[in-house]
């Protein structure tokens, strides 16, 4: 049988999501998985999702549920949940700073919050996945969220209104601590012997980073090469469970590759000549450091902006691998990646470990509202 269920299709930063009312969606959140994946498409073991609203990568394969805040300092509730390609999967451990940027105008232009007056407005998003708050700010005219102007951010064509989006309270975002394993960099074991020196740092989203020259690489392969080699994919994975362990977000590597959300996992490099996904050379003089994440599984075709985030903190916490191989100690961070790069600013305070904000400009836009048609599980 076919269902109904009204949405909003947006994008956010690189990526883009299927937005609900919570209000809209069963009371009870176990009810909220099937309704997910028949709407995506997913599982798909051809890895497209034509019969749904994915994009057969984790950046196109995501879902937003918004809401009535929880909290006193927050104006809505925002839960995230990345919906699985090829397997059933639907994961709340992690949020996603990319479809951030479409929360506070979605929140505008559904009249969940009101925009009293033309100008600046800034939305207040409590982020239910972990615990923390993103203001978000951005231009309204007439009580709707201005679209057009002038920021191009690399992975997107065309340019957009400028959101900026400022992560409150960063540190130990899933885990209660920005150093999660107890020190800035530990060996973690290679499957087929040796080991490997990573970073578990928790700011935004817990990722772990590994220096690219250990496993053979500069920081300028594509998604598409990363993917195609088996051995290393196989690797990656083998580095992101005994990270999930030592992390304390999973209690056994069984455990760990059950969720494949968190930690993400990062390859860092210094930066050398490469060419992005659009075309465009760039040199060691356009970032200051380079970065290939895996989200879910998939290299991802950018940057996570969570991730980003983390990078950022890491770069400026001493000890780290990312701090060691960036070429800037302070200031805002060039972050090159496989579609150009993105600056972030961070500054967390190594004496307490606090990371009181971080900010970053996105934009977004919604491609259509409406309907979301799916079949009914049985």
């Amino acid at each position: 049988m076919i269902r109904r269920l009204k949405a909003v299709f947006a994008r956010g930063g690189t990526s883009k999501a299927l937005l609900f009312h919570q209000r809209d969606l069963p009371a009870a959140r176990e009810e909220w998985g099937p309704i997910f994946l028949a709407a995506m498409g997913a599982p798909d073991p051809n890895g497209r999702q034509l019969d749904g609203m994915g994009g057969g990568t984790s950046s196109l394969s995501k879902v937003c549920v918004v809401g009535p805040p929880t909290r006193a300092d927050a104006d809505v509730d925002y839960t995230f949940a990345q919906i699985g390609v090829d397997r059933a999967s639907v994961d709340y451990g992690a949020n996603c700073g990319n479809m951030s940027a479409a929360i506070g105008p979605f929140a505008v232009d559904e009249r969940l919050v009101t925009a009293e007056r033309d100008g600046e407005i800034t939305v207040r998003i409590h982020n239910t996945n972990t615990g923390k708050l993103i203001h978000a700010s951005f231009e309204v005219a007439n009580g709707q969220t201005r679209v057009d102007g002038p920021l191009v951010i690399d992975g997107v064509a065309g340019a957009g209104a400028p959101i900026r989006l400022e992560f409150r309270d960063l540190a130990g975002a899933r885990t209660g601590r920005l150093l999660p394993a107890g020190s800035a960099a530990q060996q973690l074991a290679l499957a087929r012997g040796g080991s490997v020196r990573a970073s578990m740092v928790d700011a935004g989203n817990p990722c772990v980073f590994v220096d690219a020259e250990a496993l053979s690489l500069d920081g300028t392969e594509t998604p598409e090469r990363i993917e195609s080699d088996t051995a290393l994919m196989e690797t990656l994975e083998h580095i992101r469970r005994q990270a999930s362990v030592l992390m304390g977000l999973a209690p056994d590597e069984a455990r760990a590759a059950e969720s494949r959300a968190v930690p993400f996992i990062g390859m860092v490099a210094r930066v050398r000549p490469w060419v992005s996904r659009s075309g465009q050379r760039l040199t060691e003089a356009d970032a200051d450091l380079a970065v290939r994440m895996l989200s879910s599984g998939n290299a991802h075709r950018a940057i996570p902006i969570t991730s980003a985030l983390c990078v950022a903190v890491a770069c400026r916490t001493p000890g780290t691998l990312p701090a060691a191989l960036c070429l800037s100690t302070a200031g805002p961070l060039r972050i090159g990646h496989p579609s150009g790069t993105i600056v972030v600013e961070a500054q967390p305070e190594p004496a307490s470990g606090e990371v009181r904000h971080a900010s970053v400009y996105r934009t977004a836009r919604r491609l259509f509202q409406g309907e979301v048609l799916y079949r009914e599980v049985s």
